[in-house]
């Protein structure tokens, strides 16, 4: 399964909440993105068929492997993105909601060269 914005956002957001809280529900992911409880309950059955997501008997998620290699790599996206452009002077709010754009479209190469500059 080829994920899209949405997919990868919603493993990143499962991801940070997972690491906040040691039982992540999908009521934790509505609240965390602002969406939804029928819209999170589809994504979900998504990321679950597509294997990226695990959802207990008791409703708690957890990230399959690849789940979480999907999401360790948008989160680091997302974070070396925004230092990245606070480092140029863009105000932090600015700077987070421009990298959460980003992250999901930059290519591998420029990413690595903007982390490489970054150090």
């Amino acid at each position: 399964m080829n994920l899209q914005e949405s997919g990868e956002m919603y493993l990143e957001s499962i991801f940070v909440l997972s690491k906040k809280m040691s039982n992540v529900r999908s009521i934790d992911v509505c609240d965390y993105m602002n969406y939804s409880k029928p819209s999170v309950s589809r994504a979900i059955g998504l990321l679950k068929n597509g294997g990226y997501v695990l959802v207990s008997p008791e409703g708690h998620l957890t990230l399959t492997d690849e789940g979480i290699r999907i999401a360790e790599k948008i989160y680091e996206k997302h974070n070396v993105l925004s230092e990245f452009l606070m480092s140029l002077g863009v105000d932090e709010k600015t700077a987070i909601e421009d990298a959460c754009k980003i992250e999901h479209d930059i290519s591998d190469q420029s990413f690595l060269a903007i982390k490489n500059r970054s150090k």
